[in-house]
């Protein structure tokens, strides 16, 4: 784990991410707030383009609670049994949809909270969809920004809460709404796990990272 870099540091480096990507978007397709949790949702364990490849064709005749509990739970696997765990994935869709439909009316509440409360979808998940739907500062901490905050020390912890926490204290608030996409496309693309292109990062001089591939 990298030391945590100083304020001026961090500001330079994000200042760098928003020149080369200044409106950086999650790479999971929607159409609406309901099909965004249920991408996210299904995205635990699998690859974002995994994940569209199943959905595009499910959400193009379930994009609201009501129609997906019309779909059922087996008509639901037919679209998504190409992504891991798509049984319990299934289950839980169905679970939250009637739970959409007989405690919100068919809307997809906005608190963390209570997203949380909802079949399948954990802090990273409800982290998501506060941030790319409404817009909210909250950060959805993964694989790719666990190894990225590390490595660099833009964000170090040990688990995923210190990591979250470590971006909501140290990254400045002007940076805040896409702090999380940065992080994981720069992780996706650059940074990656076995061999990270530091070669051509654009952050190179600023990482802590040792072992940089060079």
């Amino acid at each position: 784990m990298a030391k945590q870099l100083d304020y001026h540091t961090i500001r330079e480096i994000f200042t760098r991410f928003h020149a080369a990507d200044p409106e950086p978007k999650g790479e999971l397709e929607h159409v609406n707030v309901y099909t965004l949790v249920v991408a996210v949702a299904l995205s635990a364990q699998a690859t974002d383009a995994g994940v569209n490849k199943a959905t595009r064709a499910l959400f193009q005749i379930a994009d609201t609670p009501q129609k997906m509990l019309g779909l059922g739970e087996e008509g639901l696997i037919e679209h998504i049994k190409t992504i891991g765990l798509f049984r319990n994935k299934a289950k839980n869709v169905i679970k939250m949809s009637r739970i959409l439909v007989e405690d919100y009316g068919g809307e997809v509440p906005n608190s963390r909270a209570a997203l949380q409360s909802l079949p399948g979808v954990g802090r990273k998940t409800a982290n998501v969809v506060l941030n790319m739907w409404w817009r909210q500062p909250a950060q959805a901490v993964d694989t790719h920004i666990f190894r990225v905050g590390n490595r660099s020390g833009i964000c170090p912890g040990k688990d995923v809460d210190a990591v979250e926490r470590a971006i909501e204290d140290n990254i400045p608030a002007d940076f805040q709404l896409h702090a999380h996409h940065w992080l994981i496309l720069h992780g996706r693309y650059h940074c990656k796990a076995r061999k990270p292109l530091c070669g051509t990062c654009i952050i190179r001089d600023l990482c802590e990272f040792e072992d940089k591939y060079l």
